[in-house]
């Protein structure tokens, strides 16, 4: 039977490249692997947090109209370490979440931060049992 092995990485389009890659960058700390324009002509960047293979695809792709990002659409979630200390980088860039922090049964705790274009950022600090 076949079946697909790896997820690689997860595509969002948006109508401003840069400010959202300097979000990216600056406030979730991911890294740009590479970027370039596509045949078709969308500008993407790929970028990845450094213990993660699977690589988020930021593309800017005017032609096909403006990015309107309904809510609770999709979200991509991160692990933290700590999500008080997150919260005050947050504050650093004049950001703070958009909901929680809410912490589960088992410990864990997460809170969301939207990211430009109204995409939403889960942020999970696993608890002691890692769930």
């Amino acid at each position: 039977m076949s079946k697909v092995t790896k997820l690689l990485h997860t595509r969002y389009r948006v109508n401003d490249l840069e400010r959202t890659i300097k979000f990216y960058r600056n406030v979730l700390g991911l890294e740009e692997i590479r970027r370039h324009k596509s045949p078709r002509g969308s500008e993407l960047v790929f970028l990845k947090a450094s213990g993660s293979e699977e690589q988020v695809e930021i593309c800017c792709f005017p032609a096909a109209g403006p990015v309107q990002v309904q809510a609770d659409l999709t979200h991509l979630a991160f692990e933290v370490d700590n999500l008080e200390e997150f919260g005050k980088h947050l504050a650093q860039h004049g950001l703070k979440y958009s909901d929680g922090p809410t912490t589960t049964s088992p410990g864990t705790v997460f809170a969301f931060i939207d990211a430009p274009e109204g995409y939403e950022i889960e942020l999970i600090q696993k608890g002691k049992s890692g769930h």
